[in-house]
């Protein structure tokens, strides 16, 4: 089935009462699993984007498991209003305005930002990742692939090596500016290249790159969502208030009835659930984990911690240090897992602290 999302763009100084302009982007919602199977492919996430200094690297936050583009509104504009950076929120796949999926695994994921950062022009960016946002966040990171050049024309190839060549490529483009790479073996007018950096820093948030576990109540939270039942063409305050009931048997905590309530829609008088619950609930356990690497990512990263949240253990640090050998490790006392929501100004503090 074709349906639509939107995506948006929004001018540097709009933070206040003014009209974003909007993009409609093709959702290709499908029950297979032929994509997994198959060859894998990015799909066109929703995204808004504001606007700002061109020079400096953009911010680019990433939501967390049942969450969206909007959980960091209101960061994301004070980060825009007290950087002059651009700053990008996006819906992941099975999220938001963004398609369907059945693949949900973290190489699919940061696929589709492999995609989009460079067609927005956003690369190198500081990346910002909320749990599964985080590990999304540092899988980006550490991968180091080759991939075709972003898609630019060969009139932008200033010289392509030839094969066996092993000498210098550059580049100009309006994603890259100029800048120069090692060139490997490449074919005759390969459109291969050595993949341009695309992460400039990193923050992980309450995450590490380990299998989260016996913090997690995530397979209780899906499964009391699948149960709901609202009548079709009841009220919206109404289905809202009803569906809190129902979830509250499995889910006593308010605060996150409420955060799982935002992903509650109505589509033709037929309430359903935002989020892709059936390939959430078939592949947690890999959302859960985090894919074997082996090669670190050597630029300047931060771990930002709940003080109150398990979600990072002591345990975890080797591996940090491992595949993260610059990283600080910084707690943000009297916060949960949700820190930016919980301490929102201790973590704009340490945020703002890490990008000077």
């Amino acid at each position: 089935m074709l349906c639509w999302a939107r995506s948006c763009r929004l001018p540097r100084g709009a933070l206040g009462p003014s009209t974003p302009s909007f993009s409609r982007v093709p959702v290709i919602r499908s029950s297979s699993n032929g994509q997994r199977e198959g060859k894998r492919r990015p799909l066109p996430l929703s995204y808004r984007l504001l606007d700002g200094e061109t020079t400096l690297p953009a911010i680019v936050l990433l939501h967390g498991l049942f969450g969206s583009k909007t959980n960091f509104n209101s960061i994301a504009k004070a980060l825009a209003q007290q950087t002059g950076r651009r700053v990008l929120t996006v819906d992941a796949r099975n999220h938001g305005d963004s398609p369907h999926s059945p693949d949900v695994s973290y190489e699919a994921m940061c696929q589709d930002l492999q995609s989009l950062l460079p067609q927005l022009d956003l690369a190198p960016c500081a990346l910002i990742g909320h749990s599964m946002g985080g590990k999304t966040a540092m899988l980006l990171a550490l991968q180091r692939v080759s991939r075709p050049c972003l898609g630019l024309p060969p009139s932008n190839l200033d010289l392509r090596c030839p094969a066996g060549d092993l000498g210098l490529i550059s580049l100009r483009g309006p994603s890259l500016g100029s800048r120069n790479w090692a060139c490997s073996e490449t074919g005759p007018q390969s459109n291969y290249l050595p993949q341009p950096e695309l992460v400039e820093r990193l923050i992980a948030v309450d995450i590490s790159p380990v299998k989260t576990t016996g913090t997690s109540k995530f397979a209780t939270y899906v499964a009391a969502m699948k149960s709901i039942d609202i009548p079709d063409k009841m009220p919206r305050s109404q289905a809202r208030k009803l569906a809190d009931k129902q979830l509250s048997h499995a889910v006593q905590d308010m605060a996150m009835r409420q955060f799982l309530l935002t992903n509650l829609v109505e589509v033709d008088g037929h309430f359903q659930w935002r989020v892709n619950l059936d390939a959430l609930a078939e592949h947690l356990d890999e959302i859960m984990n985090f894919p074997p690497q082996q090669e670190p990512y050597s630029g300047p990263t931060l771990f930002l911690l709940g003080g109150s949240s398990h979600y990072v253990c002591p345990s975890h640090h080797p591996e940090i240090r491992r595949l993260f050998p610059g990283a600080r490790i910084q707690t943000v006392p009297n916060a949960n897992h949700w820190v930016h929501a919980d301490r929102p100004q201790d973590f704009m503090a340490a945020v703002q602290s890490f990008l000077v």
